[in-house]
């Protein structure tokens, strides 16, 4: 195959038309003609505007050339390099790490989005031990992205400085967060709205008659863990739920942290168990078998994500589903506006959560939901 010939056998050298051919002078071989024919046929043009577009000769209409890569594409002819749809550039993608299935849901979201605005999300990982955010920047400064995504990164995290994302913005790369708020920082969030999300599950569990509830959730120096805590403290001093008693445990968030918190929650006699995580709850319920009581007959479990499969567990989770799809592609076209130089406000986006009722979560089994 020779160069400027597709597999198809349309080459997009400047020899090829419907009236020249291989050797000077000459006319266009039969095979050569009949692919120029049906692209033409396909196209609804004459062989010579083909030629012109495979050539890129002038004189041809945006709308015709977009019909001849149209039949192109239709025919299974490959396109001649130069007419292909090129990657608008990189952009990176920071993610912790994916044990918890609700950060690979995120990064599917946002990986689809950027490439339907045609740019290649580099994917970076953060691992216990591992390469760290900082690292993970340098990287993708030096391979010159256009923009990067933080989903749940430093940002989240009061006890870390915001310097290095200030250095970002000041340089005029554009950045977007995902779930944290940091107010120093000069850049579209993209949030979840942490305090409705509470409200719904202890909403949930009062009308299902708990009225001893606890709190499971990861370590507070986390923006949407505080925000959930101060959602909790709040609904207990609800005059609408004068009878509601609450008790909070921290662990870390993760199946055997939903399992330490909900220990203590138990021992703390609660009946309804809201949880920071869809695997904190996966822990918990687990704790609650270990001690031969039944979910939701003895104790109601309340997760938090709706992660994929969360939905085929036993008992399915009831939990608050993060809505993932439309801030992924609210947190893309954020991205997207900063590149192009619209500039998106520099503000925070709260996308508001869905209380999922599934079997984890039943009637208490006393009319005060005290054993």
């Amino acid at each position: 195959m020779g160069p400027g010939t597709s597999p198809g056998g349309v080459s997009a050298s400047s020899g090829v038309s419907a009236s020249s051919g291989g050797a000077a002078g000459g006319s266009a071989g039969p095979a050569k003609r009949a692919r120029l024919l049906d692209i033409a046929k396909q196209a609804g043009v004459s062989e010579a505007t083909v030629s012109r577009v495979l050539n890129g000769r002038p004189g041809v209409s945006p709308a015709t050339t977009q019909a001849v890569l149209t039949a192109l594409d239709v025919l299974g002819y490959e396109r001649p390099a130069r007419l292909r749809p090129r990657s608008a550039g990189l952009v990176g993608l920071v993610v912790p790490e994916l044990d918890n299935p609700i950060f690979p849901a995120f990064a599917q979201v946002i990986e689809t989005a950027c490439g339907q605005h045609g740019y290649t999300p580099v994917l970076c990982t953060q691992t216990p031990g591992g390469v760290g955010e900082d690292e993970y920047v340098e990287m993708l400064l030096d391979r010159g992205v256009s923009g990067i995504i933080f989903v749940s990164g430093l940002h989240a995290d009061l006890s870390t400085d915001t310097a290095r994302y200030q250095k970002l913005t000041g340089r005029g790369l554009p950045v977007v967060f995902v779930n944290g708020y940091a107010e120093s920082v000069d850049a579209p969030f993209v949030s979840t709205d942490d305090v409705v999300a509470v409200e719904l599950a202890v909403q949930h569990l009062v009308n299902l008659g708990h009225r001893r509830i606890g709190f499971a959730s990861g370590p507070d120096r986390f923006v949407p863990v505080q925000r959930k805590l101060g959602a909790f403290q709040a609904c207990l001093t609800n005059p609408a739920y004068s009878e509601i008693t609450g008790v909070v445990e921290q662990s870390l968030f993760s199946v055997e942290g939903g399992h330490a918190a909900a220990v203590r929650l138990l021992d703390a006699g609660v009946t309804g168990i809201v949880c920071g995580s869809d695997l904190m709850a996966l822990g918990a319920i687990r704790a609650g078998r270990q001690r031969g009581l039944e979910v939701p007959r003895d104790v109601s479990v309340v997760g938090y994500d709706d992660s994929p499969l969360i939905a085929f567990t036993d008992p399915p989770l009831t939990t608050v589903r993060q809505p993932v799809h439309g801030m992924g592609l609210a947190a893309v076209r954020a991205l997207v506006d900063e590149i192009n130089g619209h500039g998106a406000p520099h503000a925070e986006y709260l996308f508001r959560p869905e209380l999922v009722v599934r079997g984890s979560s039943g009637p208490a089994r006393t009319p005060h939901g005290v054993r």
